[in-house]
C-alpha cells in the first residue's frame, strides 16, 4: 500500500514540476521574414504561419515605417526601431522574426510573451543613437532579467544570509560578479557551451548547496561557503553566467555590436542585483531597529523555504532534461 501511495506521489510531484514547455504541440511559433529589396523597402512573409492566422496578429513597427504585408517601407532610416506583437499567448507562444537586409549579415530576433518588444539597430557604422539606443534596450533588458529571475536572486538571498553584511559581503558579491561576468562574456563570444536544460538544472542544485550551508550554520557547524565565501560565490558565479548568456541567445545581434551589448546587459543585471541586496540589506537593517524577536522554529524556517523551493525547481528541471 505505501509503495502504491509512493507512486501516486510521484505522479503528483510530476505534473505539478513539468511546465507547459514540454507539451509545445498547444502553442506555436511563428516566423516572420522580412527580405529587403531596395534600401529601407521590404517584403514581409510569413514562413511559418500562426495557428490563428497572420491576420490575427498584432504587429507593430517602428513608427517611420509603413506597414501593409507584405509591403513594409521604412524609407531612408531603414528598418530601426522597436518590433513589437501584443497579443502573444495560446495561439503563438513566441514569434521569430527574420530580417535580410541587402548589405549586411542577416538578423533574428525572437518576440516572446516575456519580452514582447525588440530594438532592431542599423547595418551601417554605430551612431550616437545607435549606442544611446543600444543601452537604453540592453540595460533594460539586464534589469529585468535579473529581477525576474527568481533562482539568481534566491542565490544571492542565500549569500547575504550565511555572510552577513560588512566588507566580507562585499567581497562575496563581488567574486559572485567577477564569476558570472567572466562566463556570460565567455558563453556569449561562443567560447564555451553548455546545453541549456542541464545547466538550469544545475542553478536550481546551487540553490539547494546554500540552503543546506544556512542549515549547518545555524547547527553551529562551518561550512564551505562561511569559510570560503569568496571563492564558493565565484565558482558558483561562473554556472550562473552561463544562465546570464541564454537571456542574449536568440536576439539577433550582430557581432560586432556584440562587446557593447554584453557590457549594457551586464550593467543592468548588476544594477538589478544592488538593487536587491540593498532592499535585502534595509530589510535586515529594520528587522533589528524594531527589534523582532522570531520564535524558535522560525529561525530555520528561510533556510528550508530556500532548500525546498530550490530542490522543487531541481526536480522539475531535471525531469525536463531526462524526457528530452
Amino acid at each position: 500500500m505505501s509503495l502504491r501511495y509512493l507512486r501516486i506521489a510521484l505522479l503528483l510531484l510530476t505534473a505539478l514540476t513539468v511546465p507547459r514547455a514540454l507539451f509545445a504541440h498547444e502553442a506555436s511559433l511563428g516566423v516572420l521574414e522580412f527580405r529587403e529589396v531596395r534600401p529601407g523597402a521590404f517584403i514581409g512573409l510569413w514562413t511559418m504561419e500562426p495557428t490563428a492566422g497572420a491576420d490575427h496578429v498584432d504587429l507593430k513597427v517602428p513608427s517611420h515605417c509603413f506597414l501593409r504585408l507584405p509591403e513594409l517601407n521604412c524609407g531612408e532610416k531603414g528598418l530601426v526601431g522597436q518590433i513589437t506583437i501584443g497579443n502573444l499567448g495560446a495561439d503563438m507562444s513566441a514569434a521569430l522574426i527574420k530580417i535580410i537586409p541587402l548589405k549586411g549579415e542577416p538578423r533574428s530576433y525572437t518576440i516572446s510573451t516575456a519580452s514582447p518588444v525588440v530594438t532592431v539597430l542599423g547595418t551601417d557604422a554605430p551612431t550616437l543613437d545607435t549606442w544611446l539606443e543600444l543601452a537604453k534596450t540592453y540595460i533594460n533588458y539586464g534589469i529585468d532579467h535579473i529581477l525576474l529571475g527568481a533562482d539568481h536572486l534566491l542565490f544571492v538571498l542565500g549569500l547575504i544570509w550565511i555572510v552577513k553584511g560588512g566588507w566580507r559581503l562585499v567581497k562575496t558579491i563581488t567574486a559572485f560578479t567577477v564569476g558570472h561576468s567572466a562566463s556570460l562574456a565567455a558563453a556569449a563570444f561562443g567560447v564555451i557551451g553548455v546545453p541549456e536544460r542541464p545547466l538550469n538544472a544545475c542553478i536550481a542544485l546551487s540553490i539547494v548547496f546554500v540552503g543546506v550551508e544556512i542549515i549547518k550554520q545555524q547547527r553551529g557547524e562551518i561550512g564551505l561557503t562561511a569559510r570560503y565565501p569568496w571563492a564558493v560565490a565565484f565558482t558558483f558565479g561562473l554556472v550562473h553566467g552561463i544562465g546570464f548568456a541564454s537571456a542574449l541567445a536568440g536576439l539577433g545581434l550582430e557581432r560586432r555590436l556584440l562587446p557593447p551589448a554584453l557590457l549594457f546587459f551586464n550593467i543592468g543585471v548588476e544594477i538589478g542585483q544592488l538593487a536587491f541586496v540593498l532592499l535585502v540589506l534595509a530589510l535586515i537593517w529594520a528587522h533589528r531597529r524594531l527589534n523582532a524577536v522570531l520564535p524558535n522554529w522560525g529561525e530555520a524556517l528561510p533556510a528550508y523555504a530556500i532548500g525546498s523551493v530550490a530542490m522543487f525547481w531541481f526536480i522539475g528541471r531535471l525531469l525536463i532534461v531526462l524526457s528530452t
